[in-house]
């Protein structure tokens, strides 16, 4: 799949996109008007999803701290990566060992001007402007091909971005999981997770909402069995698959998630 020059370099403030609505769930500044009445909608029906959005964050932050410290990854590569908000992948790698390579992948524009402003003094760290299923493209990449080294472990990162991604053969989740951890040597990571619901309501719902809301660039809303196909074949560290907010918790008081219409979940793997 070669979608790099098919890729819209236009901002489009009237559209929405994932990115700009996690960003303003977030608590950041870098979304417009139809991103945050979006969230107003969404939040009429799924009223978790800031709480949800959040705990996905710390999530993210507390797998790459865990990778880092305990499992010595220096080579991560995020998919999908967002916005550039505090506590970033390189930042959280970079403070255990400053020497770690990150490589950011995302396909929105604004993030790719976002993330090489703050990054064009990390010559460690880039951002690359791809969609997240062209995987020869994102592994070819020479900035991919500068800053990480295939022949040791690298974590890769799908972090709450398979809900964007349509069911295909050739391009859906388990395609995308497939063509990447052909590329990894074992001892490497994978980090999924991705929004889930058991009420088929929420799942049909918010799958629609988003799909004519961002204009198709949506998948859909899963369920838990989904997300456990996406690690078959893949040692899963403990506490296993589970929703984001109860994966080694910082401690017994740290925020957890309160509704469960729908909920983030996934976890860490390695590579045999």
């Amino acid at each position: 799949m070669n979608t790099e020059n098919q890729l819209s370099t236009k901002i489009d403030a009237n559209v929405p996109t994932a990115a700009r609505m996690y960003d303003h769930y977030l608590g950041g500044k870098d979304n417009y008007a139809a991103d945050r009445a979006a969230c107003e909608e969404l939040d009429k029906v799924v009223p978790s999803t800031r709480r949800l959005a959040v705990n996905n964050r710390r999530f993210l932050q507390r797998v790459v701290k865990t990778l880092a410290t305990d499992y010595g990854i220096r080579q991560f590569l995020d998919h999908g990566s967002g916005l550039p908000t505090q506590d970033n992948v390189h930042q959280v790698a970079q403070r255990i060992d400053p020497s770690t390579h990150v490589v950011y992948v995302d396909n929105d524009p604004m993030v790719l001007v976002h993330g090489r402003a703050l990054l064009e003094q990390d010559e460690r760290t880039t951002v690359i402007h791809a969609d997240m299923r062209a995987t020869e493209e994102i592994f070819s990449h020479p900035d991919t091909q500068r800053l990480i080294d295939f022949s040791q472990p690298v974590a890769v990162l799908f972090n709450s971005v398979f809900h964007c991604v349509p069911d295909s053969e050739t391009d859906g989740p388990q395609a995308v999981v497939r063509r990447v951890t052909e590329r990894l040597v074992p001892g490497s990571y994978l980090v999924m997770c991705q929004l889930v619901s058991e009420d088929a309501q929420v799942r049909e719902f918010v799958t629609d909402f988003m799909d004519k809301a961002t204009q198709g660039h949506w998948g859909r809303v899963r369920q838990e069995k989904d997300v456990a196909e996406l690690f078959e074949g893949m040692d899963i560290l403990e506490p296993g698959l589970v929703e984001v907010s109860t994966w080694r918790p910082d401690s017994e008081v740290a925020p957890r998630q309160l509704t469960q219409e729908w909920i983030e979940f996934g976890g860490v793997a390695r590579l045999r």
